[in-house]
């Protein structure tokens, strides 16, 4: 999509007003950078300078090149043959309006987190039907409405292509990604009503995430309690709200940008608790990282140690598939943001680490020291591995934009996450992906 000039982009048409973006200036930037380190005051983020990074051109290519990429990308995951190549779905309508989700072709389900990718990918891109079909999906075969069920207010993590539950527990990412975007929505287009009121929607999940209560009821894998998603005392995320796994997390769910937007749009009265869970997602992050490889595991513990969940305590505690988003998620606070210099050496540490395992030829699994156990070169961590040059200062970083840039769109059985990732790489590496901030609430 065209790049836009900085006031420009603070101009945001809805249907029926007309809405003006509120970046922070770059003083109170500033001022919140303070203790990232000690007597240090970072630079100013893309968010307050309104100017995101874009690393294509810094690689060499040219504008309308990267534009055709990514709308190609975009009709091919979102619009493309239905057998081979898309992962967008239409399903009908209900009174509501259309209905969409998003496949994993794979695992033949639909998850939680695919649907919230497939909503912040439209949002980026100005894709308002899409964005309304899939969250109307959610709402409509996803979402939890049972005041009795554990899972109340929350998300089922995995849904049958059908709308029947596989898994009525939620994966906190996916609430997330979908509250972030349904404020960058009501940023760009303005909310509607009811189901698309996307601001109430947005403050109505973002308390329950934080304040819902014990609930002890049935599911189908027996009785359960589950609580909200944020511990209050360690300020982060949790694996699960089911309480035998509470307390644990999952590094790739830390999204310090999105919680730095939510403290600046979400409900008044948590917008210090979601400042402090930014910067203890930080520490976790730079904790949890291998002091030599910048590699995580997938599941670990809030004191950032590795977590050999139960079910999987074979792998949970190695590098894999979860775990690749992690330096993009710090890599993308620190380009929104910049509030934590420690995320620069981790970017460059973990890129260093890949290059010395052969930029063309790495593995996508790995214990945190560094030994390969296999998986092959996947599409999807060469994605997230280029987002991390957000955030990386060696030379070499831009070899990892090349190194997307020359992969073409995933197509196949593979093609879900490996393409929401691609996908979200070339927004995040174009200067594409980018906090879209409304009016704060009263």
């Amino acid at each position: 999509m065209p790049k836009t000039s900085a006031v420009l982009r603070l101009l945001l048409l809805s249907t029926s007003s007309l809405l003006v973006c509120s970046p922070l200036s770059v003083q109170a930037a500033s001022a919140l950078s303070q203790g990232s380190q000690v007597g240090e005051t970072a630079p100013a983020g893309a968010v307050s300078t309104g100017r995101y990074p874009d690393l294509f051109a810094e690689a060499g290519y040219a504008r309308p090149d990267v534009e055709a990429k990514i709308q190609t990308a975009f009709q091919q995951l979102f619009h493309g043959d239905l057998a081979t190549q898309a992962v967008y779905y239409e399903a009908g309508s209900n009174a509501d309006g259309p209905l969409a989700y998003i496949h994993d072709v794979n695992n033949d389900d639909v998850r939680s987190e695919g649907i919230s990718y497939g909503m912040m990918i439209a949002v980026q891109l100005g894709r308002k039907r899409e964005f309304d079909a899939l969250w109307n999906w959610a709402m409509t075969h996803m979402y939890q409405r049972d005041p009795a069920h554990p899972a109340y207010g929350y998300f089922a993590w995995s849904v049958r292509t059908n709308g029947t539950i596989n898994d009525p527990m939620p994966a906190p990412d996916g609430e997330e990604y979908m509250i972030t975007a349904l404020y960058f929505a009501a940023a760009r287009w303005g909310s509607g009503q009811d189901l698309y009121d996307y601001r109430a929607q947005a403050d109505r999940l973002l308390r329950n995430v934080l304040h819902r209560e014990a609930i002890t009821g049935q599911t189908m894998h027996g009785q359960m309690t589950a609580i909200n998603l944020f511990d209050h005392q360690s300020k982060m995320v949790r694996f699960t709200p089911d309480v035998k796994n509470a307390e644990h997390t999952d590094a790739s769910y830390h999204l310090p940008a999105f919680y730095e937007v939510w403290a600046r749009v979400g409900p008044q009265a948590d917008r210090a608790f979601w400042h402090e869970a930014a910067q203890a997602s930080r520490d976790y992050l730079a904790t949890s990282a291998n002091p030599k490889t910048a590699l995580t595991s997938d599941y670990g513990n809030f004191d950032g140690t590795p977590w050999a969940a139960p079910w999987r305590s074979d792998s949970a505690a190695d590098f894999r598939y979860d775990a690749w988003r992690s330096g993009m998620n710090w890599s993308v606070d620190w380009s929104w943001w910049a509030q934590d210099r420690r995320q620069v050496a981790m970017s460059n540490r973990l890129q260093a680490f890949f290059v010395s395992q052969g930029l063309d030829a790495y593995q996508s699994l790995y214990t945190l020291s560094g030994k390969p156990l296999g998986g092959g070169h996947m599409t999807g961590l060469v994605a997230t591995n280029a987002v991390t040059s957000l955030a990386a200062t060696d030379p070499q970083r831009l070899a990892f934009v090349r190194a997307l840039w020359a992969l073409p769109v995933p197509a196949g059985p593979q093609r879900y996450y490996n393409g929401m990732l691609y996908l979200m790489a070339l927004l995040h590496c174009s200067g594409d992906f980018r906090a879209w901030l409304p009016n704060p609430s009263p």
